[in-house]
C-alpha cells in the first residue's frame, strides 16, 4: 500500500476527504444530522410498529414473525452495524489517511467481494436450514399444546426463508454506509432505514390482504426492504467514485487485517443482541404472546437508544479513528469524555420518561384492534426494566468505539463474554423463581437481567480505559451529575403529581390520549432543562474544547 498522503487534487480521489478533525460543535451537528434522521426513521418505526399491533395483535402470527426478524437482524449486527462496521471503519480511515485513492479503491473492492461470499454462504445456510435456526431460537414453537398457536413453527420456518437474505442486502448497505460516514457523509446511511420502515408499513396494510397467511407478506417485505436499503446507497458511492467492484480479496493485507479484528468482535460487539435471542429462546417457552410483549416493549426502549445513542457511537467511530491514526491521544481522550457527559444528560431524563409513562406511551401507541388492555399491562411490566437500563446500553454504544478505533478487540470480546456469561445466569435466576412461584409477567425477568448486564459491560469498558490511560475524567465531573439529578428529580415530581393512571389512558380516546402523552413530554422537557438551567447548567459547557474546565 503506497504511504504518500493523498490530496484533494489527486486523480480519481473523492472532492471531500475526512481528514479535517472536527470540533466538539462539529460533532454535535453531524450526530445532529445523523440523529435527526434517525429519529424520522425511529417514528416511521413507532408507526410501523402501532400497525403490527393494531392489525395483526401480539399472539401466534406475531410470535413468528419477530423470531423471524429477529434471527437474521442478530447476524446483522455481527457483519453489518456491529463487528464488521467497527473492524471496517478504522482499517479505512487508516488506508485513506495514509495511501493513495488507488489503494483506497482496492481495499473497497476486495472487501466487498471477500464480504459477499462471506454472507452468501451464511444466507443459503440460513434459507436451507431455516427448520433448524427456528428450533434453535425458539424450541417453544415445537411442541404446541394449543390448537390455535400450532402453525408458530411452520410459519415461522416458511417467514425465515424469505428474511434471512435481508442480512446479505443490509450488510452490504452498511459496508456503503461506512464508505461514506469516514467522509463525514452520513445521509444516505442514516435515511436508507426510513426507507425499511415504509416498506414494511406498506406490506402490513396493503399487501397482507392479499395473502391466505398474512404474515408472509411481513417476511417478504423485509426481504424487498433490504433490497430498496441497499438501492439507496449507491448513488452516494458514485458521487465520491467508490462504488464497489467486488473482487475476492481473502489475501488482501486490509482485508485480512479487517478479518482479523471481525471475528473476536462478532461477540464483543454484539453482546446485547445475544442477549435479546437468548430472551427470545426463553420466552418461546413462556405465554403465548411473550416475545411480542418484549419486542414492543424493546422498541421503545430503542427508541431514544437509536436516535441518540448510535447516532452518537455513528459519529464519534470515524473520528475516533483518524484521531487514533494521527497520534492525538489527548484529543481522544477528551472526545470520549465529552460523549459520557452528553450521555448523561441526554439519557437520564429519557429513562425516566420511559419509566414513568411506561403504560401511558403503551396505551397511547399500540392499545387498539387486536392489542388488548392486557397487552398494554404486560408489555408495561417489561418495559419499565428496558428503560432502567437505557443508560447502560448507551454507555457501550459510546464506550466500545474507544476500543475499536484502536484496532483493539480483544478486550471488549472479553467483556462482553463476561457479560453474557451473567445475563445467562441471571435469565434462569429472575425467571426461574418467577414461574414457580406463579408470579405475573415472568418476560420482564429477561428484561430485567439484560438492563442489569449493560451496566456490567458498560462498567468494564470503562475500566478498561480508565486502566489504559485512554481517558480520564475531566474536572467537574461531580458537579455536572448534582445539577444533572437535581433537574431529573424535578422531572420524575412533574411526571408523577401531572400523569394520569395508565386505567384512565385506556379510558379516554386515542386524540385525547396523544394530547396528554405530547403535554406530559413537552412539560417534562421543559421542567427538566429549566431546572437545569437554574441550577447553573448551559449548553456553552457541552463544547469539547472547553471540557477541561467545564462546569
Amino acid at each position: 500500500m503506497s504511504t504518500s498522503p493523498s490530496t484533494s487534487t489527486e486523480p480519481g480521489k473523492p472532492v471531500s476527504s475526512g481528514r479535517q478533525q472536527p470540533s466538539g460543535r462539529k460533532l454535535l451537528r453531524s450526530t445532529g444530522t445523523v440523529g435527526g434522521f434517525t429519529l424520522l426513521s425511529r417514528i416511521l418505526g413507532l408507526v410501523r410498529d402501532v400497525v403490527f399491533a393494531r392489525l395483526f395483535g401480539a399472539a401466534g402470527l406475531m410470535d413468528a414473525f419477530f423470531v423471524a426478524f429477529r434471527i437474521p437482524n442478530i447476524f446483522r449486527r455481527f457483519f453489518a452495524e456491529g463487528s464488521f462496521s467497527q473492524a471496517f471503519v478504522p482499517v479505512f480511515a487508516e488506508y485513506d489517511e495514509k495511501g493513495d485513492h488507488g489503494a483506497v479503491r482496492e481495499l473497497v473492492d476486495q472487501t466487498a467481494g471477500t464480504l459477499g461470499a462471506i454472507l452468501f454462504a451464511i444466507t443459503a445456510l440460513g434459507v436451507v436450514g431455516a427448520p433448524v435456526f427456528i428450533a434453535i431460537f425458539a424450541p417453544g414453537f415445537i411442541a404446541e399444546s394449543n390448537a390455535a398457536d400450532a402453525d408458530r413453527y411452520g410459519l415461522a420456518v416458511d417467514m425465515l426463508r424469505w428474511t434471512f437474505p435481508y442480512l446479505l442486502f443490509i450488510s452490504f448497505t452498511a459496508l456503503a454506509g461506512g464508505i461514506l460516514n469516514t467522509y463525514h457523509r452520513f445521509t444516505a446511511a442514516a435515511f436508507s432505514p426510513i426507507l425499511l420502515n415504509v416498506v414494511l408499513i406498506s406490506f402490513a396494510a396493503y399487501v397482507a390482504p392479499l395473502y391466505a397467511r398474512p404474515g408472509m407478506a411481513l417476511a417478504v417485505g423485509v426481504f424487498v426492504a433490504g433490497l430498496v436499503q441497499l438501492i439507496c446507497m449507491l448513488p452516494s458511492l458514485m458521487r465520491i467514485r467508490l462504488m464497489p467492484r467486488p473482487r475476492l480479496g481473502f489475501g488482501h493485507p486490509g482485508v485480512r487485517k479487517i478479518l482479523r479484528l471481525m471475528l473476536p468482535g462478532l461477540f464483543g460487539s454484539s453482546v446485547a443482541q445475544i442477549s435479546i435471542l437468548l430472551d427470545t429462546l426463553i420466552a418461546s417457552l413462556l405465554a403465548t404472546g411473550s416475545i411480542s410483549w418484549l419486542y414492543y416493549s424493546d422498541r421503545l426502549m430503542e427508541f431514544p437508544l437509536g436516535v441518540f445513542g448510535i447516532a452518537l457511537a455513528t459519529v464519534m467511530l470515524p473520528n475516533l479513528s483518524r484521531q487514533h491514526a494521527n497520534g492525538a491521544a489527548a484529543d481522544f481522550g477528551m472526545t470520549l469524555d465529552w460523549a459520557m457527559r452528553l450521555v448523561v444528560l441526554i439519557v437520564m431524563p429519557a429513562t425516566l420518561g420511559l419509566i414513568l409513562l411506561a403504560g401511558p406511551l403503551l396505551a397511547t401507541l399500540f392499545y387498539g384492534g387486536r392489542f388488548g388492555a392486557g397487552d398494554v399491562e404486560m408489555a408495561t411490566w417489561s418495559l419499565v426494566p428496558f428503560a432502567a437500563g437505557l443508560l447502560g446500553f448507551t454507555m457501550v454504544k459510546v464506550l466500545a468505539p474507544g476500543y475499536f478505533a484502536r484496532q483493539i478487540t480483544t478486550t471488549p470480546v472479553r467483556i462482553g463474554l463476561i457479560a453474557l456469561g451473567l445475563n445467562m445466569i441471571l435469565n434462569v435466576v429472575i425467571v426461574g423463581p418467577w414461574v414457580l412461584m406463579g408470579w405475573p409477567a415472568p418476560h420482564a425477568g429477561l428484561a430485567a437481567a439484560t438492563s442489569l448486564c449493560s451496566f456490567i459491560n458498560s462498567g468494564l469498558l470503562y475500566r478498561g480505559l480508565r486502566r489504559e490511560g485512554v481517558i480520564s475524567p475531566a474536572p467537574g465531573w461531580g458537579r455536572f451529575l448534582l445539577r444533572v439529578a437535581v433537574a431529573a428529580g424535578v422531572l420524575a415530581v412533574v411526571l408523577v403529581q401531572a400523569v394520569p393512571p395508565t386505567s384512565a389512558w385506556l379510558e379516554a380516546d386515542f386524540w385525547t390520549r396523544c394530547l396528554w402523552l405530547a403535554a406530559a413530554v413537552v412539560g417534562g422537557a421543559c421542567a427538566y432543562f429549566a431546572a437545569l438551567f437554574t441550577v447553573g447548567f448551559r449548553i456553552g459547557d457541552m463544547r469539547m474544547q472547553s471540557a477541561a474546565r467545564t462546569l
